[in-house]
């Protein structure tokens, strides 16, 4: 079981929700508690915008939750209706992340009105708040992990499953069943990939500098995750494609599979290169393990004009396939291109380079 920095900041800011509410001796502690829970966020950024998000559904349930107790009164029926109406107003407000809140506010202030109903309402208001802040308050406190460590580390882990089934399928030694599981676990994984560039992207440069390099790397990393997910559409047509790749002569079938080795090598390659673990300019790069793709098209256009009608047919449908492997070649270009430039222009980032 592993237990991340969001469970740690979870529990600590639930227990600071606790501790000041009964320091200032707030009524059902319990509720800052349970907002704590909502409003913990994995950046800064997103715990601003949070506070603020959830303080307009706070007043939003509040203000529902008084108009109605005074006009309707407490029954169930009505509680129900007053939440109906609050998530109404959230999701178009677009800020639906605050329903929990918005509906625990309702709750918590209808659930018992005493004679002292405003001041009761108020009371409750501010104990939610209270626990809002506190999430806040740990958020600032513990430092914000390292989106782009995770980002770029999270993107060789899928490369690298995505290359190992490619090997492995050209070499005729993956079992159907398992590689089509693994392929949906790979989009499982490229989804997160998407998340950690959110994250990222999210992260705050407050130096003109820093601002112009996270911009430079936020172009390389979407050509990273683009890249990759070329790679994905490459293994998901030789996965559907296998026994018409097989069918092929075997002097086009070792053409594709070396030329595509080559591919995979110079994709490893690359993303070692960003963190400079390779030369900026490998000679093998651009030279003898160079995607050939005039090779490649020149070679399957004569497959095509083979007098065999099975060949034929085999060739309208290997097409894509070939198409795929040229344009997963192509942004495997770009992307080297985009780093060399990058590195050109900008120092080792030390930070990042003493923990890869």
């Amino acid at each position: 079981m592993k237990l991340g920095a969001r469970i740690f900041k979870t529990g600590i800011a639930i227990t600071l929700a606790l501790v000041l509410a009964d320091m200032l001796n707030l009524s059902a502690p319990v509720f800052a508690g349970i907002a704590a829970i909502f409003a913990i966020q994995p950046s800064i950024y997103r715990s601003v915008v949070s506070v603020i998000e959830q303080f307009q559904a706070n007043v939003i349930g509040a203000g529902l939750a008084i108009f109605s107790v005074l006009l309707f009164g407490n029954d169930p029926f009505i509680i129900g209706l007053t939440a109906i109406l609050v998530i109404a107003i959230t999701i178009k407000l677009k800020i639906e992340t605050t329903i929990p809140v918005a509906v625990v506010t309702v709750i918590a202030i209808m659930q018992n009105p005493g004679e002292e109903f405003l001041s009761f309402a108020l009371l409750r208001f501010s104990t939610i708040m209270l626990g809002i802040l506190s999430a806040f308050l740990v958020n600032l406190v513990f430092i914000p992990p390292k989106h782009e460590k995770k980002l770029y580390y999270k993107i060789v882990d899928q490369t690298e499953e995505i290359l190992k089934w490619i090997r492995m399928n050209t070499r005729n030694a993956s079992e159907f069943g398992v590689l089509k599981s693994d392929i949906d676990k790979i989009k499982d994984g490229m989804q997160k990939v998407e998340q950690f560039y959110v994250l990222y992207k999210e992260e705050r440069n407050y130096l003109k500098n820093n601002k112009y390099v996270k911009a430079r790397k936020l172009v390389i990393y979407r050509q990273m995750i683009k890249t990759t997910n070329k790679a994905l559409a490459t293994l998901k047509k030789l996965h559907r494609l296998d026994n018409e790749l097989k069918s092929m002569p075997d002097d086009l079938q070792q053409l594709i599979i070396e030329e595509l080795n080559d591919l995979l090598y110079f994709h490893e390659q690359v993303l070692l290169k960003f963190i400079r673990k390779t030369k900026p300019h490998p000679e093998d790069l651009h030279g003898e393990l160079e995607f050939n793709k005039k090779s490649v098209i020149e070679r399957f256009v004569k497959y095509n004009k083979l007098d065999d009608e099975r060949a034929q047919k085999d060739w309208y449908h290997l097409f894509p396939l070939i198409s795929t492997i040229v344009e997963y070649s192509d942004e495997m270009e770009h992307l080297d291109t985009l780093i060399d430039r990058y590195q050109a222009h900008h120092k080792a980032d030390d930070d990042f380079e003493k923990n890869a």
